[in-house]
C-alpha cells in the first residue's frame, strides 16, 4: 500500500519533500496535487515508471507525456519554443496548461509521440509540486490521474489511496487541487491549436 505524506500546502515540509523526491530517484510512481487535479509522477528514465501510468490509465501509443517544470529556463531546456510562440507560452505560466511542443534530445525517447517527436511540457501554479520539481532538479514526467471510465479526474487524496494505493507508491496530501484538467494547446503545427479546452483560458486561440 502507498505511503500517505501530509505536505502542508503553502509551505512545504522539506523534510517530506525530499523524502518523496528519493522515492522518485528509486524509480518510484507518485500521486501528487496540483492546480489542475491530481497527477501520476515518475523520474524521467524511468521506464517501468512510464509502463505504470501507462497501465493505470490504460493509455495508447499516441498518449502525450508531460514534463511537469519548475520554471520558464527549465522548460526550455526540453522544449523547442519558437520566437512566434515565446510570448504566448510566457504568458501562460505558472498556471492550468499544457503545451505541446517538439522535445529536444533531453527528452526520453519513449515518452514522445511515435510519429511527431513531441511531448507535453507545463509549470504549475502550485507550491507543492513546484517544490517537489526543484528538489529532483529535472522536470517530473507526469500524466493526469484520470482513470479509465471515469469523465473526472481524482482529486481528494483519499480516493486517490483507496483506488490506486496499491498501484503506486506515495500519494500526498496537499490542500486541495483544482478539479478541471489543464487546457492543451498544440504549438507543433503552423498555427497554436486547441486541443483540450480545459481550466486555462483559451479564447485567445479560438479567435484567431
Amino acid at each position: 500500500m502507498a505511503t500517505l505524506l501530509q505536505i502542508h500546502p503553502e509551505n512545504p515540509q522539506p523534510r517530506l519533500i525530499t523524502k518523496a523526491a528519493e522515492v522518485l530517484r528509486d524509480g518510484g510512481l507518485i500521486a501528487y496535487p496540483t492546480d489542475s487535479c491530481y497527477a501520476l509522477g515518475c523520474a524521467l528514465e524511468n521506464k517501468e515508471g512510464i509502463e505504470r501510468i501507462t497501465r493505470i490509465r490504460q493509455l495508447n501509443s499516441k498518449h502525450h507525456f508531460t514534463l511537469m517544470c519548475h520554471d520558464f529556463a527549465q522548460l526550455g531546456q526540453f522544449v523547442i519554443v519558437d520566437n512566434s510562440d515565446f510570448r504566448a507560452i510566457k504568458s501562460m505560466t505558472p498556471g492550468p496548461y499544457t503545451f505541446i511542443m517538439k522535445a529536444t534530445k533531453e527528452v526520453p525517447r519513449r515518452m514522445m509521440h511515435p510519429k511527431k517527436h513531441s511531448v507535453g511540457a507545463r509549470i504549475p501554479q502550485n507550491t507543492t509540486a513546484l517544490a517537489l520539481v526543484e528538489a529532483m532538479g529535472e522536470p517530473i514526467l507526469s500524466s493526469t490521474l484520470l482513470l479509465p471510465g471515469d469523465e473526472n479526474p481524482l482529486t481528494e487524496a483519499e480516493d486517490v489511496m483507496d483506488q490506486i494505493g496499491h498501484d503506486v507508491d506515495v500519494v500526498i496530501e496537499s490542500g486541495t487541487p483544482g478539479v478541471v484538467p489543464t487546457s492543451v494547446i498544440d504549438f507543433t503545427g503552423k498555427y497554436p491549436e486547441v486541443a483540450r479546452v480545459g481550466a486555462g483560458d483559451v479564447s485567445r486561440f479560438l479567435d484567431e
